[in-house]
């Protein structure tokens, strides 16, 4: 069994740092806590890595996995375009649990999967997190669950579900502790995610694609309401998606998809 590194343990945090970014650094899979839900971490510029990450989440192409980053300077470089509403969001919300999809810089090496030429870009507010993402630059993170589970919360959570598939499992304690849960699902304490494309356009608002643990009131007080697109009852979303109003555990990360992974 893949051992479990207690970070807590300063000898364990040590080890699990130094094992955690080798394992990045070979493609293969880690599992790190955050401050939503704990993430199944692959290098974001390995398209071998990213591809064994869906492959161990039981997930397609289609569904391809955010981008955990360390700082706003990285928000730069990754995306093509910063409306200057994502500022302020990222200025009053990172590092915690909003993701922000964006158009991605064309010149990226890179391959998420059907990305459509965009990103979902997030900074975490945990230590752990950002010491490793300091260390070994972007990650194509994805929630640490198999595909259709609750995300996991804690490590033995997600070593659960992922066993063998993990090389590193970083133990920071219960994940999600300092949001209230008020997302989608009873307990869900994944990020907010929207969707700042069409920003690039005129007349274009901000689409929130999953509800998180930033409510509406909390993103239409920096931005304001009007910049928001409105709520679309449950029956008419379904009617216009062309089905019953149910949804897979874990929403959209790039424009368009409704069945993409996020922590």
């Amino acid at each position: 069994m893949t051992a479990i590194y207690d970070c807590s343990v300063d000898s364990e945090l040590l080890t699990g740092m130094r094992l955690a970014r080798a394992a990045i650094g070979r493609g293969e899979l880690v599992v790190i806590p955050t401050d939503t839900v704990y993430g199944l971490a692959a290098d974001a510029f390995d398209a071998k890595a990213v591809a064994r990450l869906l492959e161990a989440k039981g997930r397609e192409r289609t569904s391809p996995p955010p981008v955990l980053i360390p700082g706003i300077p990285t928000l730069d470089a990754l995306a093509s375009e910063v409306p200057s509403a994502v500022r302020l969001l990222v200025g009053e919300f990172w590092p915690g649990g909003l993701t922000v999809i964006l158009h991605a810089q064309p010149s990226l090496q890179w391959d998420l999967g059907e990305t459509r030429g965009t990103v979902a870009l997030r900074m975490p507010a945990n230590p752990v997190a950002l010491e490793l993402l300091a260390e070994t630059g972007p990650l194509a993170v994805s929630s640490a669950n198999l595909s259709g589970h609750p995300s996991a919360t804690t490590a033995a959570d997600a070593a659960e579900m992922l066993g063998d598939a993990v090389t590193v499992y970083l133990d920071g304690g219960a994940a999600g502790e300092s949001y209230e849960a008020v997302g989608e699902r009873a307990g869900d304490t994944s990020s907010t995610i929207i969707d700042a494309t069409a920003l690039t356009h005129e007349g274009g608002r901000l689409r929130i694609v999953r509800a998180g643990v930033i409510t509406r009131e909390r993103i239409a007080a920096v931005v304001g309401e009007e910049l928001l697109e409105p709520i679309v009852a449950e029956s008419e979303a379904a009617a216009a998606a062309g089905t019953d109003g149910t949804a897979d555990v874990e929403p959209a990360t790039s424009a368009g998809d409704a069945d993409a992974a996020a922590s």
